[in-house]
């Protein structure tokens, strides 16, 4: 008795070769993403293993991994820079500047996401008007009126403009974010006897975490790298930032790189810590508010 063997269905080779390209695809899609993040993560690699190199290694080999490794570029950078204070100071400018816009961006956001008034539009005119300005454009007329109110010099003399030209980023992000919040929970808190401020602080503050933490990472990447503001408005010594510290080791003769790296190395350091912390919130604030439904 002859056994005959059916040919394959045609519908079965054609679901083989659709499988085969979406591997294919899929195997290209990561190959993409991986060279992607090579390229991303090779810049802090190579500040990395700078750090640890001498001046004649730096030029001689710089792509390479260091001849011997120096690691007391770190400790000397940190010496020498007096990074300790530095350090110090801009902790305290971005920490006092984050909270500021946290706090006065969200309120901002909220009333005009929720209320209507006769002068909504204008406002919110405003804040892109204020998207729009030149950051930098503002340093001589802001150093004047710092001059004549006597703010130079201080930690006001930062926080204040920082705060100011990232609250309409931040308005614009939480505003975006609230638009995928039910008006609903709002009204049922308020039936349960909470006022205005009830709502803000219990409803709309908790559930606005993951836009919150994207407006602090920005605010905190560009607050803890300014240059700009911190070298016209302060002067001194006890007062200068983390990247006026970094200057140090340049001036119109040469560049000491090996204390330089290891100066950055340890600036940076803060902003990847903070981006680890935070980058699942970052992740949700920006893709929130973007479908409704």
């Amino acid at each position: 008795m002859k056994t005959t063997i059916a040919p394959p269905a045609a519908g079965s080779a054609g679901g083989e070769r659709s499988r085969l390209r979406r591997l294919i695809g899929g195997g290209a899609l990561k190959l993409v993403l991986l060279l992607y993040a090579a390229g991303t993560l090779y810049p802090l690699y190579w500040l990395f293993i700078s750090a640890m190199k001498t001046n004649e290694d730096f030029f001689a080999h710089p792509y390479s991994l260091p001849s011997e490794w120096v690691f007391t570029n770190i400790s000397r950078a940190w010496d020498l820079g007096n990074m300790g204070r530095a350090m110090l100071n801009s902790a305290i400018v971005t920490s006092v500047s984050v909270a500021l816009t946290l706090l006065l961006g969200t309120l901002a956001a909220y009333v005009l996401s929720r209320f209507q008034f006769r002068l909504h539009k204008l406002a919110l005119g405003i804040f892109v008007i204020g998207m729009l300005v030149p950051i930098h454009s503002t340093l001589v007329p802001l150093f004047i009126f710092m001059n004549k109110i006597g703010m130079l010099d201080t930690y006001g003399a930062l926080i204040l403009p920082y705060t100011a030209f990232e609250l309409p980023i931040a308005i614009f992000i939480v505003i975006a974010y609230l638009s995928s919040i039910p008006r609903e929970i709002e009204e049922a808190a308020l039936i349960d006897g909470n006022g205005w401020w009830g709502v803000f602080f219990r409803m709309i503050l908790p559930l606005c975490k993951p836009a919150l933490a994207t407006v602090a990472i920005l605010a905190f990447l560009r607050f803890w790298n300014d240059f700009a503001f911190a070298l016209v408005f302060i002067n001194s010594q006890a007062l200068k930032t983390l990247p006026l510290s970094l200057s140090l080791f340049s001036d119109g003769f040469g560049t000491d790189y090996s204390l330089t790296m290891g100066a950055m190395a340890i600036a940076v350091l803060p902003t990847i810590i903070a981006y680890l912390i935070f980058q699942e919130q970052i992740m949700k604030g920006m893709t929130a508010g973007a479908v409704k439904g």
